[in-house]
């Protein structure tokens, strides 16, 4: 069930580009590890800058969270807003929030200059709220958003149940930049992107150890051979493994399911979302929901509990839709699939320049579509010169790792428990 094969979205996506495997000893300005969103953006990037630049990726370009997500593009964190942002990052702050919701207008425009195609949407994301009683904290969160430069406005509950297609919730934040993909689609095309400004792609090439060899610099070393660099970019996330100390354990890692069902009959998919927009509300137990270019509904979710099967998180998910949008009914699971999210015990994401020449993204919180490509740019200015506290990303210093990571991540999914009844009480 991990295999990419098995995703709705390798239904439909161009085929992967052919990426050999590392073999050698080569040199290049910047090595990006990671061929997700965040790694290909940088890759990308860099190359347009005139950058030399390897990428390594240990399976293939999008095998990780970038392959296996929702495909939702968010121009907003999942909980934090400006004002937390500014609270956590003094001075700082501004300048991310600044990043965050420009991301989706980023992603799309990466989207049009490349000619990527990957089913693209800009039709707008909302968060609805599923309580009257959070709509208050909406309002809020639109303010701080508008005052950061971010076009958003809020909706109340008749234009939100036109724009979804059902009075399950009470009014939304609406984001017209935002909207949804087919995100192997995009990250297979931001590596064809990226190699056709001239940056070397390697898949199947796991790093095994970074070091310097003297130089000044530094040797990232694959299974059969090495790359002598002057910068390295790890963008692994979720999937972070014991590259640098500190970093895999300052995250949570935590498995979801994502499924889309059959292909709806036209009268029903017409009176869901028929604004074709993306949606994921309020609920901390997050309900999302989109749709796909061949005709399904996606959604899916998280259970608490890491030994949870497929056959409880489809049920769980059909249960949601039919609760959400009850003129679809219970529908039958076409795709089911899941992948790690890493999380953050503060919802804050991590970003790190953790040695001279080697800089970090990680705990992105569900949110790595559109800020990891946002990141991935600002971490090629960083290769490219730009001194790390001039970036818009904040320096949250070095990794800390969280006290008893493992017992912290075999019970992290109890929080769902906790979720649930938070979401429903006012």
């Amino acid at each position: 069930m991990d295999l990419l094969g098995n995703t709705q979205w390798a239904q439909t996506a161009p085929p992967a580009l052919e990426m050999p495997s590392h073999q050698g000893a080569t040199r290049a300005d910047l090595v990006v590890v990671g061929g997700g969103i965040t790694g290909l953006s940088a890759a990308l990037h860099a190359a347009e800058a005139g950058l030399s630049v390897t990428l390594l990726e240990a399976n293939e370009a999008g095998f990780g969270g970038s392959g296996r997500n929702s495909g939702h593009i968010i121009p907003t964190l999942s909980k934090p807003g400006p004002a937390d942002l500014s609270a956590h990052w003094p001075g700082a702050g501004e300048r991310f929030s600044r990043l965050v919701g420009g991301s989706a207008a980023l992603t799309f425009s990466v989207i049009e200059r490349h000619q990527i195609q990957c089913e693209a949407v800009n039709h707008g994301w909302m968060q609805p709220a599923h309580r009257p009683s959070r709509l208050g904290g909406l309002r809020q969160r639109q303010s701080e958003w508008t005052a950061a430069g971010l076009n958003c406005r809020m909706v109340e509950a008749e234009e939100c149940a036109a724009l979804t297609g059902t009075t399950y919730w009470h009014g939304g934040m609406l984001c017209p930049s935002g909207g949804h993909v087919n995100p192997l689609a995009l990250t297979r095309g931001l590596a064809r992107a990226a190699k056709g400004q001239g940056a070397t792609l390697h898949a199947q090439s796991p790093v095994t150890k970074l070091d310097r060899p003297g130089t000044g610099g530094w040797r990232v070393r694959t299974a059969q051979g090495y790359v002598d660099c002057d910068w390295v970019i790890l963008a692994t996330n979720a999937y972070t493994q014991a590259l640098w100390p500190g970093l895999r354990t300052s995250i949570v890692p935590v498995l979801n399911f994502q499924m889309s069902t059959e292909v709806l009959e036209p009268e029903v998919l017409d009176s869901i979302l028929p604004a074709d927009i993306s949606v994921s509300d309020t609920h901390g137990d997050l309900y999302f929901f989109r749709k796909t270019k061949d005709g399904r509904l996606v959604s899916g979710c998280t259970l608490p509990n890491r030994s949870a099967t497929a056959e409880q998180a489809k049920a769980q998910t059909q249960a949601r839709i039919a609760e959400v949008f009850p003129q679809a009914g219970k529908r039958e699971i076409a795709h089911c699939w899941r992948g790690q999210l890493g999380f953050t015990p503060d919802f804050h994401p991590r970003f790190h320049e953790l040695a001279p020449g080697l800089v970090t993204a990680i705990g992105y919180n569900g949110r790595g579509m559109a800020l990891g490509m946002a990141v991935g740019r600002d971490l090629a200015r960083a290769a490219a010169g730009v001194p790390f506290k001039e970036l818009d990303l904040p320096d949250g210093g070095k990794p800390r790792s969280l006290p008893f990571h493992s017992l912290v991540t075999q019970f992290a999914p109890l929080m769902m428990h906790w979720w649930r009844r938070k979401d429903a009480r006012d």
